[in-house]
């Protein structure tokens, strides 16, 4: 089981904490919401709970609870800028498909 980042997802997240000042990490995750019934979550991780997995990829810890680790594996996680938007963008093979808003997905 693994996440990654890409060059350029990993230099945005360290940014992001650096400029946050503290913290073990970031968290990534699932929620239900949506169309399509599930959305990714993605916050500071400021302590490890009790079954969160730790990936550590070009410096940057990613931490997961085992219940989005399911959904998540072999996830990658890049940050792209098209036009004037930019953001991070999840390269999920477990994604079956999204909603038409691209906002929520279904496994």
């Amino acid at each position: 089981m693994a996440i990654t980042l890409t060059e350029a997802a990993a230099n945005r997240m360290r940014t992001f904490m650096e400029k946050r000042g503290k913290g073990v990490g970031v968290r990534l995750g699932v929620k239900t919401t949506g169309c399509s019934g599930m959305a990714y979550v993605m916050e500071f991780a400021d302590a490890l709970d009790e079954g969160d997995e730790v990936f550590d990829d070009h410096g940057v810890k990613i931490v997961i609870n085992a219940k989005s680790l399911v959904y998540l594996d072999g996830t990658e996680l890049d940050y792209v800028r098209e036009g004037l938007n930019e953001g991070f963008k999840f390269s999920n093979p477990n994604e079956k498909n999204r909603c038409g808003c691209g906002e929520s997905f279904n496994v």
